[in-house]
């Protein structure tokens, strides 16, 4: 590094002091640190803007409080949000005198009235972020309500108050919350509303909820033929009403969808723990898709109520085989009974636990047995009382899981050939698996022998594989083709895969099911996964593209309280669990600085149990299928030119993380 550089920064040597501390204050850390808060500054966030502020909506329905919402998108990239709910409360707020309870929501982090229950059972927004941070990101917000009669309005800026609450005059036949807001084009730059995406948010919300109308309403030159100017949904049936517009004509394994709803059983106090609505087609021609939601809220990744629901289906089919005489029954997986199928699940739980503020996975543990149970009576009746319909639905599964075992065993037989064969030997620092059973195997890429030899020792033997790579590899995006063929690392990992490189890359000579990267959960960790993705893109990009590549997610942090332990994956996820879980308990953190730290029954227990686990798989997003414009992506950020990445990293930082990675 250039001496140059420490000659000419200001203020470097011995000026670190108290000046140099910043204190943010309001909700300027929300304007500082975007990403934190809704994960990046990209389309995706600029709608998650949306989403939150019609889930308050929602959850004045649901709460039954309200039967109405509007969703209105006006030219200027303005939109409003209206509810009949009870209204946000506008008087002083008993611990900020001078201010209205208005807008101590509106400008302060943590502020709400979903944190005792007492308000909402059941609720999307949990930490008290939401409409705040719509606010913060917003150059214009005016917010409304009618209450008692009379209508209220106060107006906000970048997170700012413009001015106290007013009076606007008496409202006899009006009642509810209007949220009026522009994106702040500071934070999302030249990025609109699409008609489309909003438009398909407030349908899906409507078959959430049946007891909810909702009004769609855009400025004409917004409207199109796929996205009319006004329209009202309400939907009696629910996910059965998502579900049959979904499969249309389709022919499915059953005449009749899996559908239903079922109410949790109350806990120990008496007190009801939600509710639980699907809705599962097997189509017979056609892939299927998966739709997971939480108290209204959609979670892309799934997570608990989506394994609950898996563990719910694949031991009613098992039990059906074993009532009727289908021995090899037992053998069926969650994915044979999932793959190919439209599924659509809608829990309702209080307290729920997502995995960071974005809600794109649900991890509350209690959500598995409370969906597994609700769901496994239901299936099973399903199955029996039309004998006929389960027996057609079981031989559709057990076909999918011959063929499984089958491509299995093709790869068995392919993994012993290379393992057998001395022109193909295996890379000496590979602990490979012995690929016994019906599970899939895995392989994980490690940094470093320490590392290595905690994930030898947390691993399942039959089915996980160990790979350690040392440092950060080489990167193959600037690279020259003799430079990658001679570097020992890079054919290591191609002779651990098995399955050739560029256009000789065969998915089907795949040693493994997975290949999960496993790095620290620190900057030099993500460096290094970063490269190990641009190695698959670039040498195996149809392993990518199979959905075989996934990324390891070990945590940060240990928080413990008592008898109480839980691991963060990162500040923000560590301060997510501060605020609620163990809100106002004395907290002991534990900071790993690697793998290696971890001992191996913590790293089995939070990194590579499948049980337990969370893993990414990385995957090509839809806008970014065409190669070419990814390998341009690629060249931007790993190329031979650093301008360009500076470039791309000053304009975009926000949101790198998400158009590399689609979970």
């Amino acid at each position: 590094m250039s001496d140059d550089l420490f000659q000419n920064a200001p203020n470097s040597g011995g000026d670190y002091d108290s000046s140099s501390i910043e204190v943010l204050e309001g909700l300027e850390p929300v304007r500082r640190r975007p990403g934190m808060y809704i994960g990046g500054t990209d389309d995706r966030a600029l709608h998650h803007l949306a989403a939150e502020v019609l889930d308050n909506s929602m959850d004045e329905a649901v709460a039954g409080h309200a039967n109405r919402i509007e969703v209105r998108l006006d030219e200027g990239n303005r939109l409003s949000i209206s509810d009949n709910g009870r209204g946000i409360p506008v008087d002083e707020h008993p611990k900020f005198p001078g201010k209205s309870t208005l807008e101590v929501i509106l400008s302060t982090l943590h502020s709400g009235g979903k944190f005792s229950g007492k308000a909402y059972a059941t609720s999307g927004g949990l930490h008290g972020v939401g409409i705040s941070v719509v606010n913060a990101l917003s150059s214009a917000t005016r917010v409304e309500v009618a209450r008692d009669k009379q209508l209220y309005a106060q107006e906000f800026s970048k997170g700012q108050t413009l001015g106290p609450i007013e009076v606007v005059g008496a409202a006899p036949n009006r009642r509810g919350t209007t949220v009026t807001f522009t994106p702040d084009s500071e934070i999302f730059g030249d990025r609109k509303f699409k008609p489309h995406r909003l438009f398909k948010l407030a349908r899906s919300k409507a078959y959430l909820f049946a007891g909810v109308e909702i009004r769609w309403k855009c400025a004409e030159s917004l409207a199109s033929e796929d996205v009319p100017a006004e329209a009202v949904f309400k939907f009696p049936g629910g996910l059965a009403d998502h579900l049959a517009e979904q499969v249309g004509a389709r022919e499915c394994v059953t005449a009749q969808p899996f559908t239903g709803r079922q109410e949790f059983p109350a806990d120990a106090d008496g007190v009801g723990q939600g509710r639980v609505e699907w809705a599962i087609a097997w189509p017979l021609y056609s892939d299927g898709s998966t739709s997971w939601y939480c108290n209204t809220v959609p979670t892309p990744d799934g997570g608990t109520h989506e394994q609950g629901l898996r563990g719910a289906l694949t031991k009613g089919l098992r039990a059906f085989g074993e009532l009727t005489g289908v021995k090899k029954a037992k053998d069926i997986t969650a994915d044979d009974v999932m793959t190919g199928a439209e599924v659509m699940l809608s829990v309702f739980i209080r307290d729920p636990q997502f995995q960071s503020q974005t809600k794109d996975r649900l991890t509350s543990p209690e959500a598995v047995r409370l969906v597994e149970n609700a769901v496994r009576d239901q299936f099973d009746l399903f199955l029996t009382d039309n004998m006929d319909r389960g027996k057609a639905l079981l031989g559709e599964v057990m076909e999918r899981m011959d063929e499984r075992l089958k491509r299995k065993q093709e790869r068995e037989i392919k993994r012993k050939t290379a393992t057998n064969a001395k022109k193909l030997r295996l890379p000496g620092k590979l602990t490979d698996c012995s690929g016994e059973g019906d599970r899939e195997t895995e392989l994980f890429i490690v940094e470093g022998d320490s590392a290595g030899g905690s994930a030898k020792q947390a691993r399942d033997r039959k089915t996980q594989a160990i790979l350690p790579i040392r440092g950060k590899i080489l990167n193959v995006a600037s690279a020259t083709a003799d430079k990658i063929r001679a570097n020992s690392e890079i054919a290591d990992l191609i002779l651990a895969m098995g399955c050739g490189t560029r256009k000789d890359c065969d998915p089907e000579n795949l040693r493994y099911d997975r290949i999960i990267i496993m790095t620290d959960a620190d900057v030099d960790g993500a460096h290094i996964a970063t490269l190990l993705m641009t190695f698959f893109f670039q040498e195996m990009p149809e392993i990518v593209r199979k959905g075989h590549l996934f990324l390891a997610q070990p945590p940060l942090y240990r928080l413990t309280a008592g008898k109480e332990s839980r691991y963060a994956r990162d500040d923000a996820h560590r301060a997510e669990l501060e605020a609620t879980v163990f809100k106002g308990k004395k907290v002991e953190v534990g900071r790993f600085k690697g793998l290696g730290e971890m001992n191996p029954q913590q790293l089995r227990e939070t990194t590579m149990n499948p049980e337990t686990r969370s893993l990414v798989r990385i995957t090509l997003p839809q806008e970014f299928e065409q190669r070419a414009s990814v390998k341009e992506l690629v060249d931007q950020l790993m190329g031979r030119n650093p301008e360009h990445r500076f470039n791309f990293i000053q304009n975009r930082a926000g949101e790198m993380d998400r158009d590399m990675i689609d979970a």
